[in-house]
């Protein structure tokens, strides 16, 4: 913040010298007329003293005359450069008012409307926070800052969950759910925190959010990960098995956290009573994945080198123009084979198998951009679910994105 005091000093300064540059024009102006007045003086008291030589005989008329000419060239010369009439003259008393409270008023303004907490929150957070607690303080004073940002409020409450502050983090959720509104997600993180706040006891309250969550959004991933916890410390083995068997289907295959679900499926499935088993879920069986033979067409091996980027996606025959499952190869690398499932998904809600029909596309990128390139294949919509080796060959000039 001490630059910006700086700035404002300097900005401050600029606007005194406007009030007191023409102060202290006026004093010197005042100076100049207190010396033409002198001068005057002198001059009548000159005059008066030829004419009494003149009276007396020791001056003749011409040389009374010469003396006047004299006198007066005296004065001019005496005056010349200096204002000969002032039709008012300036007040000393307002601008050094203006002086003095100027800076208090710009002051007090700022204090009252700035944001000065606002700059150097924004200066802080340009930063790199060395611990988690100074990531906390830094949210902490934003929320201060700014207290009606859902944003700031639900990073903190998560922030305070990572410190195991579960009872902060539900006061933060509360907040950021009455700023954005009953959002699944702010629902089933307000849910997880009263839980754990609550020494992991379940009540009708923590029910009635998770049920609201899952309501607006049956894909609701905290909703359903809190559930299954509550069920499997319950001893409710079978419910555990459920939730946690939805939630593994919404994740992507690389997400680190589904081999902990998976684990924690399979001791709930350990302790199930005898005859109470559950049948092994088809989503966490293995993904059916398209097949697909990638190569290059022979007249244009001579037109690419072996480092360009090979793109080779599926994306919905119809539905959004986001690649749905993709693979990145180089020409050095073709002909492949390669196969696209839903753990190849660029995004969790868009996957290959939410669609029944897709097209194969293969893009030659030289400056390895997805949406834009030298050479491209597609092929004609084919079924999702097809089990059959599909054939794509480049071989045609790319045009705008596809």
């Amino acid at each position: 913040m001490i630059d910006f005091w700086l700035a404002a000093g300097l900005l401050l300064l600029v606007a005194l010298a406007f009030l007191l540059i023409p102060v202290l024009r006026g004093r010197r102006a005042q100076a100049e007329e207190d010396r033409t007045a002198l001068n005057v003086a002198l001059y009548q008291e000159r005059l008066a003293e030829l004419e009494a030589q003149q009276q007396a005989g020791v001056l003749s008329s011409e040389q009374l005359e010469a003396g006047r000419v004299e006198e007066a060239r005296e004065l001019l010369a005496d005056t010349e450069g200096t204002e000969q009439e002032r039709s008012s003259r300036l007040g000393k008393l307002t601008p050094l008012l203006a002086a003095v409270l100027v800076p208090l008023l710009a002051v007090g303004l700022y204090l009252h409307w700035g944001a000065s907490d606002k700059v150097e929150l924004a200066r802080e957070f340009a930063q790199q926070p060395r611990s988690v607690e100074e990531m906390t303080a830094r949210l902490e004073q934003a929320v201060k800052a700014q207290p009606d940002s859902a944003e700031a409020w639900y990073f903190l409450g998560r922030t305070y969950m990572a410190q195991d502050r579960a009872a902060d983090a539900a006061k933060a959720f509360e907040r950021a759910t009455g700023l954005a509104g009953r959002q699944p997600e702010l629902l089933g993180q307000l849910a997880q925190a009263l839980y754990f706040a609550n020494g992991k006891k379940w009540s009708a309250e923590l029910q009635a959010l998770t049920d609201e969550a899952l309501k607006a959004n049956p894909e609701e991933v905290t909703s359903l990960g809190l559930l299954g916890i509550a069920a499997f410390e319950d001893k409710r083995f079978k419910d555990a098995i459920g939730f946690w068997e939805r939630l593994a289907t919404l994740l992507p295959a690389d997400d680190p956290s589904r081999s902990a679900i998976q684990g924690g499926i399979e001791r709930a499935r350990e302790r199930l009573a005898p005859g109470d088993s559950v049948p092994e879920p088809a989503a966490l069986a293995a993904v059916p994945a398209l097949k697909v033979r990638v190569e290059l067409a022979p007249e244009l091996k001579g037109k690419v080198q072996p480092t360009d980027t090979v793109f080779v996606f599926a994306r919905a025959a119809s539905g959004p123009p986001m690649p749905l499952a993709v693979k990145r190869l180089t020409v050095a690398d073709l002909p492949a084979e390669v196969s696209l499932s839903d753990s190849d998904a660029m995004m969790p809600q868009l996957k290959l198998s939410n669609f029944p029909q897709v097209l194969l596309v293969a893009r030659v990128s030289r400056a390895g951009n997805a949406k834009a390139g030298e050479w491209i294949g597609r092929s004609q919509p084919l079924a999702s679910n097809t089990a059959d080796q599909q054939q794509l060959t480049i071989d045609t000039a790319d045009g705008p994105a596809q």
